[in-house]
């Protein structure tokens, strides 16, 4: 009876392989048998005890206490979602979810609290040596990394990442990491969304540290590059072989489609886009330079303006080698899609540089979040584009998610429907185009404060409640969902 029932579920999933090659067909198949599961989280959103047991202020603490607040709600993350004391509350969360890993970020100023080895705090390691146990002993991989945005504010008063001087403390941070953590952590993160840390904090001025610079934003990317790939090639040189790890770094994207896919100049406009945005970041790791249309026209507009250097820094070459080629594996964060046209523009900076403009249409399905507009199509589209543009790299998908507001609740189908095809649109990337994807990351495991829009949006698969004490966490229909997908490694034939 077992033999007839897998001939008839081995054929349902051939007819489903073949007839879905249309992206509104849903394909009903599993992902490969070694593909694995998890949820995703930040400390600054999660953990509060933002000034306890020895941590220093990181410059979300000194961003969020000022006054007036650059914070929607006025809120901070002093608290949160309180997981510095109810860490073996979120490990339960996991556990009931059935996942194979937890992604999570260590607080730099929680273990060094002013960035630098003048530094040391014994109360941080022990925490994240208790929260690492913990899940290892509940049969979940710990997944971590180095940096999720909040860099000790002692560094940002002398000058943040856009000083070259960061780079060396970095490296000595992530050898405190990989010294104290690294027996029992195997997969590393250098940086989550770099791109957000330069254009928001140092370009836009909208995230910590509040900075609105053209030049600045340009100057931290490079100073974070070399700083991955100096924590990159120490791992390497000095634990890789001992501990039995890996490390890489997770560059966020959305895909970039041309509004008219028949006009040859919107393709290139879309090509640029993409380029601009995960080509910044992924160039000079898999390339060892930045791209070539980003030197062209950052060169070109800063001559320009009568800069006697271009915004866009140069790699020497004993930073282009240290960059080529650090990777273990390339972490993917998507959320969301944008359509391109080309347009000549003069305002300096990311933006302006790359003539072009994006948009979203009003009749795509709408988030909590200004920017996160529902295209499912568009995460297999940007799957492919990264297999073709990166020699199909190992690739984990280490963030996606839908936002919603306090009123859905747990009632979250909205959430559901986001998590049904995206992740469906993933499975055909994997089983159909061939991409190379083996984790999928959700997030996140509980609503968190979301940055500068404060605790106004929700992300989690578990509902926080921030005006009790306690915080307590309740599932919402979407953890039902997600604990099924991952239990059925996919979506069954029907």
């Amino acid at each position: 009876m077992s033999t007839k029932i897998s001939i008839v579920g081995l054929v349902l999933v051939a007819l489903s392989l073949t007839s879905a090659q249309n992206d509104s067909d849903f394909l009903y198949g599993y992902f490969p048998d070694d593909f694995e599961w998890g949820f995703a989280t930040a400390s600054y959103q999660i953990e509060g005890g933002w000034n306890e047991d020895g941590k220093g202020e990181n410059i979300w603490d000194e961003f969020t206490h000022r006054n007036p607040s650059p914070i929607k709600d006025n809120s901070t993350g002093d608290v949160a979602c309180d997981s510095y004391h109810k860490y073996l509350e979120d490990v339960e969360l996991l556990k009931n979810t059935g996942v194979n890993f937890y992604r999570f970020s260590i607080s730099w100023s929680r273990i060094q609290p002013d960035g630098t080895n003048r530094t040391f705090n014994q109360a941080g390691i022990d925490y994240y040596n208790n929260l690492i146990n913990a899940l290892i002993a509940n049969g979940i991989e710990p997944m971590v990394t180095l940096y999720h945005w909040d860099l000790p504010q002692a560094l940002q008063a002398v000058g943040g990442w856009p000083n070259e001087t960061i780079v060396q403390h970095f490296e000595n941070y992530a050898r405190v990491a990989y010294s104290y953590f690294g027996d029992r952590v195997k997969q590393w993160i250098t940086f989550n969304e770099a791109f957000v840390v330069c254009q928001q904090g140092y370009g836009d001025g909208v995230h910590a540290p509040g900075i609105a610079s053209p030049v600045q934003s340009y100057d931290c990317a490079h100073n974070v590059l070399k700083s991955h790939a100096l924590a990159y090639r120490l791992y390497e040189r000095e634990f890789k072989e001992r501990q039995q790890g890996v490390c890489g770094i997770t560059i966020d994207s959305g895909y970039y489609e041309p509004e008219d896919p028949t006009n040859p100049a919107h393709v290139e406009a879309a090509e640029r886009a993409q380029t601009f945005k995960h080509g910044w970041y992924a160039f000079p790791i898999f390339f060892g330079d930045y791209p070539a249309v980003m030197r062209e026209l950052i060169d070109l507009k800063s001559a320009s303006e009568g800069l006697l250097e271009s915004r866009l820094p140069s790699f020497d070459a004993y930073w282009s080698q240290q960059l080529n080629g650090s990777w273990d594996f390339l972490g993917l964060n998507h959320y969301t899609t944008e359509l391109v046209v080309p347009e000549n523009r003069t305002d300096p900076g990311w933006r302006g540089d790359q003539n072009t403009r994006t948009y979203q249409p009003e009749e795509w399905p709408a988030s909590a979040s200004v920017w996160l507009k529902v295209v499912p199509w568009g995460f297999r589209k940007l799957l492919n584009w990264i297999k073709n543009t990166y020699n199909n790299p190992l690739l984990l998908v280490t963030e996606n998610g839908f936002s919603d507001t306090d009123a859905e609740g747990v009632n979250d189908q909205r959430r559901v429907d986001y998590y049904r095809d995206y992740t469906n649109n993933m499975l055909k990337a994997i089983n159909l185009d061939g991409c190379n994807v083996k984790k999928y990351t959700a997030w996140s495991l509980m609503d968190n404060f979301e940055w500068a829009e404060g605790y106004t949006e929700r992300f989690g698969v578990h509902y926080v409640n921030y005006t009790d004490p306690a915080r307590p966490r309740t599932p919402k229909n979407s953890q039902r969902f997600l604990k099924q997908l991952f239990a059925d490694n996919g979506f069954p034939p029907q």
